[in-house]
C-alpha cells in the first residue's frame, strides 16, 4: 500500500468530501429550479476522481467527463465556480454562456470536456504530443466511461495514443450502466482493459472504489508515461448510484444492486481507513466536514446574489472579433 503523509491522506478525505457535498447542495438548488439544465452526480464514484487527478503533478493536464468533478477540486477549481456555471451567472468561468463543468483553465491544468463522449481521448492525446514536441515532461489524463469505449472516437484516440507512444493517462469508469443500458448487452468481454490490449497499450485494473488504490494505480500509470513508455489505460471498478442525470430515477437498476454497491461506499470506506489506523480522530475529520460545509454556505449565497449575464454581452468572446484599424491621415 502506497505511504502518504499525514496531510495527504486528509487531503484525499477533503476532497472526496467535497465533492459529495457540493453536489448535494446542488440538488437542493436544482430542485429549487435554479440549476439551469441537467444536473449530472458521481455518487459512488468519487474515489476515481479525486485519486486520479491527486497522482498528477503540476504542469500536467487532465480532462474530465461531465461526472469528475472530484478531478476538477483537485486541480484547485473552487466550488463557487461550479456552482455559478451551473446556475449560469455572469460570475461563472464562462460567463454564463456554458453549464456544469463545460469550462478550462490551462494555468490549473485542466481543459473542459465535450459532450461528444470519447472525443477527449484524441483531444488530449493532440496535447501529449504537442507538449512532447516543445520538450516538455506533460502527462495528460482524461477519462472514459463503459459505454464511450465502444465509438469510433474512442478507437481512434486510443491506437494514436499507442502507436506515437504519447504520454497518456485514459482511466475507463466500469460503472455498470451506459445511461440505461447495462454493460453486458454493449460489450462480450467482463473486463474494459481486454480493449486496451488490442491496441498494444498497457492495462490494469483497480478498484475504483478504494481512493489509495486508484491514487497508487495511476501514480505509477504517470511514472510510466512520464519516463516516456507510452499510454496507460486504468480500468475503474465502480458504479453510479444516481441516474444519468437528476430526472433520471434509475428505475431500470435493480434495488439489490444499488443496495450492494451502497455498501461499498467510498467515502465511508476510507472515513473507516483513517480511524483504523489511527490516521486521523474522529474529531478531525468532523472538523474537515464543518469547513467544508461553511465553505459551500458563503459559496452558495455568493452564487445566488450573482446576476446574470446581460444578454448584450451574448456574443462576446464566443466569435473572432475583427482587429481594431487606424486610419492614417492622407490615405
Amino acid at each position: 500500500m502506497v505511504e502518504l503523509t499525514k496531510k495527504q491522506y486528509l487531503d484525499l478525505y477533503y476532497y472526496m468530501k467535497l465533492n459529495r457535498l457540493l453536489e448535494e447542495r446542488l440538488v437542493n438548488l436544482y430542485r429549487q429550479g435554479k440549476v439551469i439544465g441537467g444536473l449530472y452526480r458521481s455518487l459512488g464514484q468519487e474515489a476515481t476522481s479525486v485519486g486520479s487527478a491527486y497522482a498528477l503533478e503540476p504542469g500536467d493536464i487532465v480532462s474530465p467527463l461531465i461526472r469528475n468533478l472530484g478531478s476538477l477540486l483537485v486541480k484547485g477549481v473552487k466550488p463557487r465556480e461550479v456552482l455559478t456555471q451551473y446556475m449560469a451567472r455572469a460570475t461563472s468561468p464562462t460567463r454564463g454562456r456554458d453549464l456544469n463543468v463545460h469550462f478550462g483553465d490551462l494555468e490549473r491544468g485542466f481543459i473542459g470536456p465535450i459532450s461528444m463522449l470519447g472525443d477527449m481521448i484524441s483531444v488530449l492525446a493532440g496535447m501529449a504530443l504537442a507538449a512532447r514536441m516543445q520538450g516538455k515532461r506533460t502527462v495528460a489524463l482524461t477519462y472514459i466511461g463503459d459505454g464511450a469505449t465502444s465509438t469510433g472516437a474512442f478507437h481512434e484516440g486510443m491506437n494514436f495514443a499507442s502507436v506515437q507512444k504519447l504520454p497518456l493517462v485514459v482511466i475507463a469508469e466500469h460503472n455498470a450502466y451506459a445511461y440505461s443500458t447495462p454493460t453486458s448487452k454493449q460489450m462480450n468481454i467482463k473486463n474494459i482493459a481486454d480493449r486496451a490490449l488490442a491496441y498494444g497499450i498497457a492495462a490494469e485494473i483497480v478498484d475504483g472504489n478504494d481512493v489509495l488504490k486508484v491514487y497508487e494505480v495511476t501514480r505509477r500509470a504517470v511514472e510510466r508515461a512520464r519516463n516516456g513508455e507510452g499510454t496507460m489505460f486504468i480500468e475503474s471498478k465502480t458504479f453510479r448510484r444516481k441516474g444519468h442525470a437528476e430526472h433520471d430515477d434509475q428505475r431500470y437498476v435493480p434495488k439489490e444492486l444499488l443496495q450492494e454497491w451502497e455498501k461499498k461506499d467510498p467515502i465511508d470506506r476510507y472515513e473507516r481507513f483513517l480511524l483504523d489506523q489511527a490516521i486521523a480522530a474522529g474529531a478531525e475529520l468532523q472538523e474537515i466536514v464543518e469547513r467544508i460545509n461553511q465553505e459551500l454556505d458563503e459559496d452558495v449565497r455568493y452564487a445566488e446574489e450573482s446576476p446574470f449575464p446581460d444578454p448584450e454581452t451574448a456574443l462576446g468572446g464566443v466569435y473572432a472579433e475583427e482587429p481594431k484599424t487606424t486610419t492614417v491621415p492622407g490615405d
